[in-house]
């Protein structure tokens, strides 16, 4: 009889997936261990990742419905969050009536329930499992980046789920980047892919103190449309005078740079910031200091390299403004703007008719004042993103509007 493989142990001395990020201490995070049973029904089959304030895991549903998914993804909590966020937005997000098109492209929560650990409590949330996420998949692109036609597909369905976030749940995401889309599963036959991966050439792990620190296995490839995950960051948009800090730093849009009170444009800037490192090798800016720290003074630098200027109107809904720019809208800082950066030459991959349509569209995203920024529809539409459409004859121009003659479901 031959031996089942054994997994790779890792030196208790080397730090690895939540052991690497600042500020770790191992009593905020739940010790799950593979094989573990939760709630009654869900069993741990792998790690899927790791976060700041949680840790993932794919688990088989002992108790499904029988049409219903074998698998789910499990998000554990860390033990010492003042609030989370995440579960009013889904509970909101699941109160909903809507038929949007777009609430199929974000994440569904499935239930939530809290666990006792050796030290503390921890909500888990159990969501529908889905495939990599954008950045994963990106790695395994040729170039590590999208192509054309692929990325313009997946683009359309994440613009159809903001839209829905927006215009019906009226949710702000303000963490919309490529690590928190992921693609969806229309093939469950990648459960067992996984589990057979695990079976042969088990995940390395190491043991410490009161815990297995498991390393993550990315799920197998999948093709479905992607989704909108992540909401430990959302906000509800009618909450008033929202100003607080959000956002990944290099995507981090004007108005919350400079401390304005910010809304659901933040969102259509982070959509734009997404596209262009999917497509693009080099980064739109990268706002760090001479040390590799983030700083505001950078970031708008670089901004006003590539996108010119803000608009005096704009920088006056700040105090914090003035810090950076004259009161006739000059730039001051001491930080010297870049002369050798633009739009034009921060884009290195197309040429002619093609550079300029997609140029186009990035300015028309990347606008300071919050409300110049065009709509999900009107991104949707734009001639650049919805070329593969036009060109097949799927979207047509009449009344001096975009429409779609095709079935909505095939073009998403």
């Amino acid at each position: 009889m031959t031996a089942a493989p054994s997994f790779k142990t890792i030196e208790p001395d080397l730090l690895v997936e939540e052991e690497t990020l600042d500020g770790y201490r191992p009593e905020r995070y739940y010790p799950a261990t593979l094989g573990q049973l939760f709630h009654n029904r869900y069993q741990v089959v792998g790690k899927l990742g790791y976060g700041i304030a949680s840790t993932v895991w794919l688990c088989r549903d002992l108790n499904h419905a029988p049409e219903a998914p074998t698998h789910i993804a499990m998000k554990i909590y860390a033990n010492d969050l003042p609030t989370n966020r995440e579960l009013p937005i889904y509970k909101h997000l699941s109160s909903l009536p809507s038929k949007h098109i777009g609430g199929r492209n974000v994440r569904q929560l499935l239930e939530s329930f809290e666990i006792a650990g050796p030290d503390g409590k921890h909500t888990c949330l159990v969501h529908e499992a889905c495939g990599q996420s954008l950045s994963q998949l990106m790695k395994l692109m040729p170039g590590k980046l999208f192509q054309t036609d692929i990325l313009r597909q997946m683009m359309r369905p994440i613009l159809n789920g903001l839209q829905y976030l927006h215009s019906e749940a009226k949710i702000v995401h303000t963490d919309l980047s490529p690590t928190n889309v992921l693609m969806g599963i229309n093939d469950p036959s990648v459960f067992a892919t996984f589990e057979e991966h695990e079976a042969q050439a088990p995940i390395p792990r190491k043991a410490v103190q009161n815990r297995t620190i498991y390393m993550s296995r990315s799920m197998p490839l999948t093709s479905a449309f992607p989704k909108i995950s992540d909401f430990s960051e959302a906000r509800f948009a009618d909450d008033t005078a929202q100003n607080d800090l959000i956002m990944p730093e290099a995507y981090r849009a004007p108005e919350n740079i400079l401390g304005m009170p910010w809304g659901h444009e933040v969102d259509i800037w982070g959509f734009g910031m997404m596209l262009w490192d999917l497509y693009e090798p080099r980064r739109f800016v990268v706002p760090y200091n001479d040390h590799g720290k983030y700083s505001d003074q950078h970031h708008l630098a670089q901004l006003v390299a590539v996108i010119g200027l803000p608009p005096l109107d704009f920088l006056e809904k700040a105090e914090y403004s003035w810090k950076y720019f004259d009161r006739d809208g000059s730039w001051k800082g001491d930080v010297p703007i870049p002369t050798n950066m633009s739009l034009e030459s921060v884009e290195q991959r197309l040429e002619g008719e093609e550079k300029r349509m997609f140029l186009s569209l990035m300015r028309k995203i990347m606008q300071w004042r919050p409300e110049d920024r065009p709509s999900c529809e009107e991104i949707f539409f734009d001639e650049w993103l919805c070329a593969d459409l036009i060109e097949s004859g799927d979207v047509v121009h009449q009344g001096g509007q975009w429409i779609v003659v095709a079935d909505p479901y095939s073009i998403i």
